[in-house]
């Protein structure tokens, strides 16, 4: 493990850092090295001093990722919270770091009576995690809104990138290797506050009568097929309650895995590979996870 100035440092360091405080999974090995950056001037300078072979991983709210029991080695880095940044850029154009909750972005944008951000109070992550996967909710995806993004990569170097950079699909974004999220710009609509509270209102009841939002689960745990639900096709499988240790697909909704109290991830995992594997045999269709799994097996 390089050695770092940690006395230029102003974030704060920890070493075997257990991850499954940190995922919404509530599973998940240690992170040999996790660190959470004061802001984004000082993560500039601690990816500055990392080696270029160094394992990374970004983390926000620690949803749609699965990390295994054996850990992460390498150095996790823990936006939630630090890169925090949100403001206005003009009377329509909202300035968000990656460290941003989706939720206080729907409602940063409500509140200013602005529309088109409203489908992000479903999404349970960071603006960061969303840009990576190209998040959606409820017939929105983030990226109909970004005017702008800002990149780092593992050598601190900051790049201001437009749409055209990226090659965006359902769940998919694809751009630089080796270039992380730091920012966006969003280019909003005007709207009208109360209707546009409203309708942040109506998807988290929504969400909350059909999704089990009140146990640990990553949130949808595969793509879509073209033209179908993957929960329907679960269903008809007949796999709603299907358990593997303490990991259960979620009666309330067949694209949640949750962890009823006890699970691994090597369960989560497990679960995920027969649900695959039965659907395919039930429908003909090989379901794609969205999660994202990293780290080591036990």
């Amino acid at each position: 493990m390089p050695a770092l100035d940690e006395k230029s440092l102003r974030g704060e360091l920890l070493f075997n850092e257990p991850l499954s405080g940190h995922t919404t999974w509530r599973v998940g090995g240690p992170a040999r090295r996790f660190y959470r950056p004061a802001d984004s001037a000082d993560l500039v300078r601690f990816l500055q001093q990392l080696e270029a072979d160094e394992p990374l991983l970004w983390l926000g709210l620690g949803s749609n990722l699965l990390v295994r029991d054996g850990g992460f080695p390498g150095t996790v880095i823990a936006t939630q919270g630090r890169l925090n940044r949100l403001e206005w850029q003009d009377g329509s154009r909202l300035y968000a770091e990656a460290g941003v909750s989706c939720a206080k972005v729907a409602r940063t944008a409500a509140r200013a009576g602005l529309c088109g951000a409203e489908f992000l109070a479903g999404i349970p992550g960071t603006l960061g995690g969303a840009l990576a996967m190209n998040a959606g909710a409820f017939g929105g995806e983030i990226w109909d809104q970004v005017k702008q993004v800002e990149t780092l990569d593992r050598y601190g170097e900051v790049r201001k990138r437009s749409p055209d950079d990226f090659d965006i699909g359902y769940r998919s974004v694809k751009g630089t290797a080796g270039e992380w999220f730091l920012s966006a710009e969003l280019q909003l609509q005007s709207g009208d506050v109360s209707a546009s509270q409203q309708v942040i209102r109506t998807l988290l009841d929504r969400r909350a009568a059909t999704q089990p939002t009140s146990l640990p689960s990553c949130g949808s745990v595969f793509r879509n097929p073209t033209g179908n639900h993957a929960a329907k096709l679960i269903e008809s499988a007949g796999l709603k309650g299907t358990r593997i240790g303490g990991a259960q697909v979620s009666e309330k909704h067949a694209n949640f895995i949750i962890n009823t109290g006890d699970a691994t991830a090597a369960d989560i995992e497990a679960l995920i590979t027969k649900v695959q594997s039965e659907v395919e045999q039930h429908s003909g269709v090989l379901l794609i996870p969205e999660v994202h799994r990293v780290g080591e097996a036990r």
